[in-house]
């Protein structure tokens, strides 16, 4: 049998806190009990944010928690081939678009349909506004001005006819906390028509991550709860684009006292100040929840 693949995918755009303390050594236990493999990926298509310098600073802290991956270590911006590949076969298929509207056009419009119609604009699970398409703001001419200018898009896959393409419904494969597998519906119409790259952004976390996994063999994703509901936007992309299809668990999360999620932008909660106020691994371990 195949060993399974564990991996911690972080990104290097801020101090690693306690909520990816927990979500690293779940990673590490589980592949260690499973007799697997744990993989390391630097998730740093944001090259704005994330430096080499935050990089080397979450390696230290990985280390200093006791995980051992494997090498070589991969770095999503050393990639950028490969998400391209992947959005030429589906702009091929032609499931993709360029969407011109800025983000101020987009709340223009979810204004105007709220005051029109009195009710709240549709959503996606994450709370945002679904794209109202350009022709439902802009008049041809202006969509085709903006088009022959280079002016600035988004590249989004067409959620009905990516839908439209598939034999039957989605649903991806959970473990629960009792070692079981369960088929989770999946209803990726939910989130509208995604965002897979930008004009000056080669990929979106959604394509890169579900390529990556494919393409390193990853057959457990274990990852926050706060991710639970994109799960259905990977797997459409996965059947798209012909990807294994892996065992996912979406772990608790580790909230803050105002009973949010951690965030980067937290010291208090970075492993680097509780180690240099004297915190041990194990110590880690236990305000995680994992002792």
């Amino acid at each position: 049998m195949t060993r399974p693949v564990f991996r911690f995918a972080p990104s290097p755009n801020g101090r690693l806190h306690l909520g990816h303390a927990l979500s690293a050594l779940l990673n590490a236990d589980m592949a260690r009990q499973a007799g697997g493999r744990l993989l390391l990926r630097i998730e740093d298509i944001d090259r704005a944010r994330c430096t080499r310098e935050l990089e080397a600073a979450m390696l230290a802290d990985l280390a200093w928690l006791g995980l051992a991956w494997e090498e070589p270590v991969r770095r999503q911006s050393e990639h950028f081939s490969d998400y391209a590949a992947a959005l030429d076969r589906l702009e091929a298929t032609g499931l993709l678009y360029r969407g011109y509207l800025t983000r101020g056009e987009i709340r223009q419009a979810v204004a105007d349909f709220e005051a029109r119609e009195g009710t709240p604009f549709p959503r996606d699970p994450d709370g945002a506004p679904l794209y109202p398409g350009d022709a439902a703001v802009l008049p041809d001419e202006e969509i085709g001005a903006r088009a022959a200018s280079g002016a600035p898009f988004a590249l989004r896959l067409d959620m009905d006819a990516a839908l439209a393409r598939l034999s039957a419904p989605l649903s991806w494969q959970e473990l629960g906390e009792d070692g079981r597998i369960a088929r989770i519906a999946a209803d990726p119409a939910r989130w509208g028509d995604v965002v897979l790259a930008r004009k000056d952004t080669p990929t979106s976390y959604h394509l890169s991550v579900v390529l990556d996994d494919a393409l390193q063999g990853v057959t457990h994703v274990v990852r926050g709860r706060d991710l639970f509901e994109a799960t259905a936007v990977h797997r459409v992309l996965q059947m798209l684009l012909g990807l294994a299809e892996p065992v996912y668990l979406h772990h608790r999360l580790v909230l803050g006292e105002d009973g949010r999620k951690l965030s980067k932008s937290r010291g208090d909660t970075a492993l680097a100040v509780l180690r240099a106020q004297g915190a041990e691994p194990k110590d880690i371990r236990a305000l995680v929840g994992l002792a």
